[in-house]
């Protein structure tokens, strides 16, 4: 294991623990070399200020990082932050789009997120056959 990998193991562990301030010292580093988990955690700290103020500015930085390299977690998250308005301006059409492709990657709560906003017709055409289908996906994860 290298000192990269170690670094990311121990600041995953520390966010997983919720010591949010170590695992920020630690995942910061990597996070800034382009690691998508990294990235990730990172988003999820200044999201919700965990171990640090509340900052949307860089939640939406390392989410989207993490998500244009195709971390489900992150897409499904940057999905949410479009869905409800959170840092970004509420863009449901955006939001589908990022829904799509963590659904894709077999990402349930993406699929029955996906279900939800075509059943509804939410930045999406409303179509009950395509909300079955997501729904039923997401079914067949659990």
């Amino acid at each position: 294991m290298n000192d990269n990998e170690f670094e990311l193991s121990s600041g995953i562990n520390a966010f997983e623990a919720k010591d949010f301030t170590r695992a920020m010292r630690l995942l910061s580093p990597i996070a800034e070399q382009g690691n998508a988990e990294a990235q990730y955690r990172m988003g999820m700290m200044y999201q919700n200020g965990l171990g640090k103020v509340k900052n949307d500015e860089y939640a939406e930085k390392y989410m989207r990082a993490a998500a244009d390299q195709g971390h489900a977690y992150a897409q499904h998250g940057l999905g949410i932050m479009y869905l409800y308005g959170e840092g970004l301006g509420k863009d449901e059409k955006q939001a589908a789009e990022w829904f799509v492709k963590a659904a894709e990657q077999g990402l349930p709560g993406s699929q029955m997120t996906l279900g939800m906003l075509y059943e509804k017709g939410q930045g999406v055409d409303k179509n009950e056959v395509e909300a079955k289908r997501w729904y039923k996906r997401a079914e067949k994860q659990r």
